[in-house]
């Protein structure tokens, strides 16, 4: 028995030593000119790749493309929305599992760079904000308000519980944390960013913190103590010169945003920027031992409704697309591309003495489906559930209601002729008389009216409206209010009593399918597919209209025919052999039951 209890410590001594050798503890320091990893210069070599936006199944395989490119570092963001998506209740779970991304990355040999801001631009929803911060009365994100600042404080503790334990510091790979997001192209306030800095400290953020900023508005947005990173500029001595200028004379150099590409919104051009532009560039700062983060290395998919908008006073409304594939070296499905082994060759030159690159893994197989048949439908007016009665319209956040759309009901006199407006329409509405589609408004155009002719008699109008993305970046982020905002006019004269129907499409498996003809109003479409083998495959949704696809039970995105995305990407960790689900929501084309996928997507095609 004394020898049984002796050799059941010696294993657990022998375990918890094994531990101990796991957790080497380092150091990471601001050298004069470069970063210092346990007192010797470091340079990064990072790219941004954000955890929502692939697969968790594919995290691993994303990280050893990383390796092969020549990276040691990966930045991420991390989406306050997604983890306390109402108030109070929090989601570190599945694909928002970040501190498991980051454990992945140091299983695979990267280091990260962490930016909990909690702002994060990232053409995400509402820049990372939970929608529920508008419904806190006086709360204005971005500033010293107490609210927010409560608010701000409780979701940053939550964020430390999870994430601080995996700094270098403290035995981790998270070698240092950024403190708000391009704060000085928005406000200047420096009180507003040392109170940010204490709140990671009091989160338990202990080691190295920073900020970043592009050239215009470093000045205003760095702490001073902290290093100032910049982004958007790769002109070795003018970086180096703003950094240090902000920094007492002194570096390390942090490129914090590179931009090889950039991303789309719907109804404009596909971005693309040959790798040849960029080759001499990336050469040049690597050459001079500037630390560098590519925005993106792998942009992957803004899947379900998390996509943001770009809007200000000097243009219009631009909600972005599904794909986040943003020409980035890494394609949206996780392959290499031109751009990749470019950049890798350039990295190569830069290896220290001894090291070489792993090779590339070989672009993932594909596979077409053809003919699915969407054989069961549902009329979206005929699967309502119970509505929400007032007086005048309710927006979204009134609803408690995050993303997807609210159908708002009522009935009119008829048998005349007008104008219907919706007052500040957010964002995009199916106007429906009778069970008839009769038009839609689209905020990107300033859509707001539409004229009716009315039957005679009462009418039923119900108006369908989609948040299409709330604002991400620039002074309208205290402006992101969904639905009708204001009120509703017919004829001149204001319509009341409405009935509202909260439409989220958090999940599909509850619909029950009539399977009656529906051709001019929204419609749902469920069928099934066979497969005998998987691969990642694209949805060839050009010839639909508007909507949103789901499979297996995950929500793929929205498609729309304007373009310039035309497929939607559906990665092989979702598919399975025999029966896969497929659900569309078609918005403006309820005729249309089949449709097929293709091995390539096509993101540049506008009609």
């Amino acid at each position: 028995m004394a020898f049984k209890k002796t050799l059941i410590l010696s294993l657990i001594l022998l375990l918890n030593l094994g531990l101990k050798a796991q957790e080497v503890r380092h150091t990471f320091t601001l050298g004069d000119s470069a970063f210092l990893l346990d007192g010797k210069p470091f340079q990064m070599i990072s790219g941004e790749m954000h955890y929502p936006r692939v697969p968790r199944e594919a995290w691993r395989a994303r990280m050893k493309m990383a390796k092969a490119m020549g990276l040691n570092t990966i930045g991420t963001y991390v989406f306050w929305n997604l983890h306390e998506p109402q108030k109070g209740k929090f989601d570190f779970t599945g694909n928002n599992d970040v501190a498991e991304f980051v454990k992945i990355a140091k299983e695979e040999g990267l280091w990260v760079i962490l930016r909990p801001s909690p702002y994060v631009c990232a053409e995400w929803e509402f820049g990372g904000y939970p929608y529920w911060l508008q419904n806190e009365k006086g709360l204005i994100v971005r500033s010293k308000e107490e609210k927010y600042l409560k608010e701000y404080e409780t979701y940053i503790k939550e964020v430390g519980k999870q994430l601080a334990p995996l700094q270098v510091n403290h035995g981790g790979n998270i070698l240092m944390v950024q403190i708000e997001n391009e704060y000085g192209s928005y406000g200047s306030d420096k009180e507003y960013l040392a109170i940010n800095q204490r709140l990671f400290k009091e989160a338990g953020f202990d080691g190295l913190l920073y900020t970043c900023d592009p050239p215009a508005a470093i000045v205003d947005g760095h702490l001073p103590g902290l290093l100032p990173a910049i982004n958007g500029i790769d002109d070795v001595a003018k970086v180096k010169k703003m950094i240090s200028d902000n920094h007492g004379g002194k570096g390390p150099y942090y490129i914090a945003e590179w931009y090889p590409a950039w991303f789309d919104w719907w109804g404009t051009v596909h971005h693309t920027i040959p790798a040849e532009r960029y080759t001499g560039r990336l050469d040049s700062v690597l050459s001079a031992g500037l630390s560098i983060n590519m925005y993106m290395f792998h942009g992957g998919t803004t899947r379900g409704f998390m996509n943001g908008a770009n809007y200000d006073d000097s243009h219009p409304y631009e909600p972005q697309i599904s794909s986040y594939d943003y020409d980035a070296p890494l394609d949206e499905a996780g392959n290499a591309t031109h751009k990749f082994m470019l950049f890798r060759s350039v990295i190569a030159k830069h290896l220290p003495a001894g090291q070489t690159l792993p090779p590339v893994p070989a672009a993932k197989p594909t596979i077409a489906i053809s003919d699915i048949k969407l054989n069961r439908s549902a009329g979206l007016l005929d699967i309502l559930p119970k509505p929400v009665l007032n007086k005048v319209p309710l927006t979204f956040e009134e609803l408690n209601q995050d993303y997807g759309f609210v159908l708002y009901h009522t009935t009119i006199a008829g048998g005349k002729t007008g104008t219907l407006e919706l007052n500040e329409l957010r964002d995009y509405a199916i106007i429906i008389v009778n069970d008839k589609r009769v038009g839609v408004l689209d905020r990107r155009h300033n859509q707001n009216s539409i004229k009716l002719a009315l039957p005679k008699g009462k009418v039923k109008l119900d108006i369908l409206v989609e948040n299409l993305g709330r604002i991400n970046f620039g002074p309208y982020l205290l402006k992101n209010k969904k639905g009708i905002t204001e009120n509703v006019m017919f004829d001149g004269k204001e319509v009341y009593n409405w009935a509202m129907y909260i439409l989220p499409f958090k999940q599909v498996s509850n619909i029950t399918y009539t399977n009656k003809k529906v051709a001019d109003a929204p419609v749902i479409r469920k069928g099934t597919f066979q497969l005998s083998k998987v691969g990642d495959t694209y949805l060839d949704m050009s010839h639909w209209g508007k909507g949103v696809v789901w499979i297996n039970g995950h929500n793929l995105g929205r498609y729309w025919s304007i373009g310039p995305q035309q497929t939607l990407y559906v990665p092989v960790e979702w598919l399975k052999k025999g029966n896969n689900d497929i659900v569309v929501l078609e918005l403006l084309d309820g005729d249309k039951n089949t449709l097929n996928s293709t091995k390539t997507p096509v993101l540049n095609k506008l009609q």
